[in-house]
């Protein structure tokens, strides 16, 4: 099984178009909420979860370490960082896995309070590429219904833990109420692929202008390091955004840019680029909508969900 490869994009020359308010440069704040998600042998999964800052298997009792540094994003990271975005007025996506927000439903009714979009990163915090076809309907399922139950509201988008399985995205088109997935790390604008279902927007991640480079020798230490690195990509981007469209992730995590020594990277990124014009900060649904509207596409509307999706979600 394989999938054609697209090395060419738009070529250098992507539609001409501009973001609401005439801006050239959309910027996506994401905020990964996995806590809780992680596996765990006290939530009942086959394995602990091994990386974090130090990597470190511990098989076959629980690890109450792993489990604690886990602890540390809802518990003192997440309001760090709503602060930071609720002072500044700046809409994020909570890039949310369902069981994480199950276990912590207060960061849903918080992020929604202050104008969030919640999407879904899975059920688990886990990798869907050696996922069986009715395993992964299952976890698309549950993600699906845990956000729904705990956030008053569906999905619109998703976006796995880095591999999919070659038919994770027919899945999540068939499941028929994904606006959009960001599955995919290879341009820096959105783009869309033709499915049997009709058009669906591809919005690109970013693991570099990322909170995870301070993990696993990233890179990052102090955090000037990060706000130094998203504001040359930011400034690089806007100055291209005069030409051609462009669209910025900075990628968050509560436990790791919601620490103290690391918090000030994320407020100094947010005020230099409040400061410029011809930046839209804008959830990725958002982003998603406007981009179908740019280059012709009908208004998006999701599909009813199908049975093989439905008789699969827990009750």
């Amino acid at each position: 099984m394989t999938q054609p490869r697209d090395f060419a994009g738009y070529a250098g020359h992507p539609p001409a178009m501009r973001w609401p308010n005439g801006a050239g440069l959309a910027v996506s704040i994401v905020v990964n909420v996995e806590e809780g998600a992680e596996l765990s042998l006290s939530a009942g999964d086959e394995r602990n979860e091994h990386i974090y800052e130090a990597v470190e298997r511990v098989e076959g009792q629980p690890d109450l370490c792993m489990e604690s540094h886990f602890e540390y994003g809802p518990r003192a990271g997440w309001p760090r960082i709503r602060a930071a975005l609720r002072s500044r007025k700046v809409p994020a996506t909570l890039n949310a896995c369902g069981r994480a927000l199950e276990a912590t439903p207060w960061i849903a009714r918080e992020a929604v309070q202050d104008g969030h979009e919640i999407a879904a990163h899975g059920w688990r915090w886990e990798r869907h590429v050696h996922m069986d076809e009715q395993t992964e309907r299952r976890a698309i399922a549950r993600a699906v219904a845990a956000i729904e139950r705990v956030s008053g509201r569906p999905p619109l988008g998703w976006h796995t833990r880095s591999a999919t399985s070659l038919r994770t995205r027919d899945l999540l088109i068939e499941q028929g109420g994904f606006l959009y997935d960001s599955n995919a790390y290879n341009d820096d604008i959105p783009y869309v692929v033709d499915t049997g279902h009709g058009p669906h927007v591809v919005l690109p991640y970013a693991f570099d202008t990322n909170d995870m480079r301070y993990y696993n020798n990233g890179g990052f230490v102090f955090a000037e390091d990060f706000a130094r690195y998203c504001i040359a990509g930011f400034d690089r981007l806007l100055k291209e955004a005069d030409d051609a469209p462009r669209m910025l992730s900075i990628g968050l995590h509560t436990r790791i840019i919601g620490r103290p020594a690391r918090i000030a990277g994320l407020e100094a990124f947010l005020d230099h680029a409040l400061a410029r014009e011809n930046v839209w900060f804008a959830s990725r649904a958002d982003i998603a909508h406007a981009w179908r509207k740019a280059i012709g596409l009908p208004d998006w509307q999701p599909r009813p969900c199908p049975e093989t999706f439905a008789t699969d979600s827990p009750t």
